[in-house]
């Protein structure tokens, strides 16, 4: 399927690793122009040789408010500006109600909820002004099926989903397309740091097996494609059948 993303100019954060690695891989794959975030250059360096196809680094803590503003503007400075955000941050530390001090919610909340409402309001309304643009948000499974170890992730990333929600409605007139991609269980840092042994908990998934983050890239390509122009507000579950829900 040809997705129309030739020439179109991409920001991924967290981008040199997991995920967002997997988001700005399958990106650039179909032709996009990629810039890749995180905070650490010799990271950023060995992910971009893993990527081919036209691709920058940013050294950025999105966790960082005005950080989070910023690397919005030098990519729209060093591409001439970004179609595509895709809106990705490492989680919080685990804990429960009884093990989480008050202290931590509001770095939570700047990590998982204000980096990207931040970075929202630097890079849509350029999106509204050309009249094509395209958020995909990396939350949780844990936002529909909150995480009893992860408290401080579920009530960010539920908030942060609420933002998104709200405001594909006010740009879907705008040819600008709000989404969320809500993963569980991957091959990850993030899982590894969870679960001593990651492995194991793929007995808990219906399919018997972690997702590959370049296979949830692509999921993320077709939410950015000319083809995903009627699909925007939705917040969705890419998980192996985990969730219970029916919806």
């Amino acid at each position: 399927m040809e997705l129309g993303l030739t020439g179109r100019r991409a920001l991924i954060t967290g981008g040199s690793s997991g995920l967002g690695l997997g988001c700005a891989r399958a990106l650039a794959a179909e032709g996009a122009t990629v810039v890749i975030a995180a905070r650490s250059q010799e990271r950023l360096d060995a992910a971009a040789a893993s990527i081919e196809g036209p691709v920058h680094t940013l050294v950025a803590d999105v966790a960082d408010t005005e950080q989070a503003l910023s690397v919005v503007q030098r990519a729209q400075e060093l591409l001439g500006g970004i179609d595509i955000l895709v809106a990705n941050a490492g989680g919080p530390p685990p804990g429960t109600f009884g093990t989480t001090p008050m202290e931590a919610y509001l770095p939570a909340l700047q990590l998982n909820l204000l980096s990207t409402v931040a970075m929202c309001q630097a890079a849509v309304p350029s999106m509204c002004e050309r009249g094509w643009g395209r958020v995909v948000a990396i939350t949780s499974m844990s936002v529909r099926e909150p995480i009893p170890h992860l408290i401080l992730s579920n009530t960010a990333r539920a908030g942060l989903t609420g933002f998104l929600k709200t405001l594909s409605g006010e740009v879907a007139g705008k040819g600008v397309t709000v989404n969320s991609l809500q993963p569980g269980l991957h091959l990850t840092d993030r899982l590894a740091a969870l679960y001593a042994d990651p492995s194991a908990v793929a007995a808990g998934v219906p399919t018997g097996t972690l997702g590959d983050p370049d296979d949830f890239g692509r999921i993320a390509a077709f939410l950015c494609s000319d083809s995903a122009n009627f699909l925007t507000g939705t917040a969705i579950p890419v998980d192996g059948g985990a969730l219970h829900g029916l919806q």
